[in-house]
């Protein structure tokens, strides 16, 4: 289990990112960008469960990360792991926050999201 602060300061402290939160409509999601070009790594946003096909009421938040497709399908049994919602499922994977997938392992998929965005 991640909470958002704590990648907010892991992405600071990397690479030197401050989230950005460009919709006021959805004042919490906030987009992980590169420095200087602007290009996405990462987006943060608080969803409905039910539209992330899973059980029970109310919304979970969610990490979006750009992923290599052949690791994607390595990823995808791993229980947090999800088809990117909201973003191309093909090179983009959903990670549930408050799953039992490793800290760690986030951060890794992370700086490979941040890399494969340059």
């Amino acid at each position: 289990m991640i909470e958002r602060e704590e990648i907010f300061n892991y992405v600071k402290g990397k690479f030197y990112t401050e989230p950005d939160y460009p919709w006021l409509k959805y004042p919490d999601h906030a987009v992980l960008r590169h420095e200087g070009g602007g290009k996405w790594y990462g987006l943060i946003m608080n969803v409905p469960r039910i539209k992330l096909g899973l059980t029970g009421k109310g919304s979970v938040e969610i990490l979006n990360l750009k992923c290599d497709p052949e690791l994607k399908s390595i990823l995808r049994d791993q229980e947090g792991i999800l088809p990117a919602y909201h973003m191309n499922k093909e090179h983009w994977i959903t990670i549930v926050l408050n799953s039992s997938f490793p800290k760690e392992e986030i951060n890794n998929l992370i700086d490979l999201s941040y890399d494969l965005t340059k």
